[in-house]
C-alpha cells in the first residue's frame, strides 16, 4: 500500500526533496518543515480513503483539500519565486515517491497512483493559480506600491 509506504519512508522523501530543491541552478520553493509533510499527509490520507471506502482515485483526489496549495503558492510569490520553481517543487515529490519505490521495489497500483497524480496536478493549479490574485493583492496594498 502506497500509505504505509509514505509514512515509513516520510524523513526520507523529505530528504530527497529537499535535495532535489537544492540541485537546481535556481533552489525553488517547497519548504521542507510545511510543504511536503504537508502534501504527503494529504495524500496519505486520500491514499487510505481510497482503500477503505473503495472510492475511485479521482474522487479521493478531489476529496482533499488544496487550500493549502493556494496559500503555498502566495506564499511563494511574496518571497520572490517563479511559478517554474513551485511546479518543480511539486514534480520533485512525485519523482522522490517513484524513485524511492522503484529502490525499494515496492509496487504502485495503478489507482494509487492516478491518486497521486491527480493530487499533484491539482496542487500544481491551485499554487499556480494563486499567482494571478497575490499580485493584484500586492499592487494593492500601500506598502508594497512603495517597494516598486
Amino acid at each position: 500500500m502506497l500509505h504505509e509506504f509514505l509514512r515509513a519512508h516520510r524523513e526520507e522523501l523529505i530528504r530527497r526533496c529537499v535535495a532535489k530543491v537544492g540541485s537546481r541552478a535556481s533552489p525553488a520553493a517547497l519548504e521542507p518543515k510545511r510543504g511536503v509533510p504537508l502534501f504527503l499527509d494529504q495524500l496519505g490520507d486520500a491514499l487510505r480513503r481510497h482503500r477503505e471506502d473503495g472510492s475511485p482515485p479521482s474522487v479521493c483526489a478531489s476529496k482533499e483539500s488544496n487550500r493549502t496549495a493556494s496559500l503555498h503558492g502566495r506564499q511563494m510569490q511574496e518571497q520572490g519565486y517563479s511559478i517554474d520553481q513551485v511546479v518543480h517543487d511539486y514534480g520533485d515529490v512525485c519523482q522522490a515517491v517513484t524513485e524511492l519505490a522503484r529502490e525499494r521495489r515496492v509496487p504502485i497500483a495503478v489507482d494509487e497512483f492516478q491518486i497521486l497524480n491527480r493530487m499533484l496536478d491539482n496542487a500544481i493549479a491551485d499554487a499556480v493559480s494563486s499567482y494571478p490574485f497575490g499580485r493584484a493583492a500586492l499592487r494593492s496594498h500601500p506598502s508594497a506600491a512603495e517597494s516598486e
